[in-house]
């Protein structure tokens, strides 16, 4: 059973920057891909981030230029390095796990909540 745990939410004003952790279990993240979600209220959860084990990104078109991810293989670690916050970046953070064939996550974190407000 794969687990994933973040941490590092908060209260941030805006233009300000957050990182987020995922400690991940080993059999679930050396060869998937790992990746941030977000879900605000009333709105439907989005995709922020993800990024292969080789260490290829891709970015949802609202963060880009923003918005880091990285992992370190080593730590079983996945970070969301985010800059530049904006109130609508106010949203819980999902850190998932999904198996390189397939077209959704498989796994899930707790979530972890980011708000953004002065």
């Amino acid at each position: 059973q794969g687990q994933l745990v973040e941490s590092g939410g908060g209260l941030v004003q805006p233009g300000g920057s957050l990182r987020l952790s995922c400690a991940a279990s080993g059999s679930i993240f050396s060869t998937y891909i790992m990746g941030w979600y977000r879900q605000a209220p009333g709105k439907e959860r989005e995709l922020v981030a993800d990024i292969t084990g080789s260490g290829r990104t891709n970015y949802a078109d609202s963060v880009k230029g923003r918005f880091t991810i990285s992992r370190d293989n080593a730590k079983n670690t996945v970070y969301l390095q985010m800059n530049s916050l904006k109130p609508e970046d106010t949203a819980v953070y999902y850190c998932t796990s999904r198996h390189l064939l397939k077209a959704t996550p498989d796994y899930w974190g707790q979530g972890t909540q980011v708000t953004v407000s002065s």
